[in-house]
């Protein structure tokens, strides 16, 4: 299933390499959006990098946050502050628009 209406589409791929994720980079001078989609379950080490937002659209993921779990779900935001160690696990079928407060953190494919 493919949620991103064509407009979004029209975007540059991010280069991620993370099985069954297609996310499409949208980039600032200050900033990038991407708007991804997981057609399959991965699990992210932990790891840390700048000031991350996230607006879910489908499915769940499970986040820790600076050794805090919680599960966010359709119609949730979360906030990983800058520096903050964070792992994830997210499940086939998640979908959201994440904002990263960093311009270079993924490349175009």
């Amino acid at each position: 299933m493919r949620i991103f209406p064509e407009p979004i589409k029209t975007f540059p791929k991010a280069d991620i390499p993370l099985e069954g994720l297609i996310a499409y980079l949208s980039q600032a001078d200050t900033h990038q959006t991407l708007y991804m989609q997981f057609e399959k379950t991965v699990e992210l080490p932990e790891h840390e990098h700048a000031d991350q937002i996230g607006f879910i659209l489908e499915g769940k993921i499970d986040l820790v946050i600076g050794g805090e779990k919680k599960t966010y779900s359709k119609g949730d935001r979360y906030h990983i502050p800058a520096g903050i160690r964070h792992s994830a696990k997210i499940y086939e079928g998640y979908a959201d628009i994440t904002v990263f407060m960093q311009p270079d953190r993924y490349s175009i494919k």
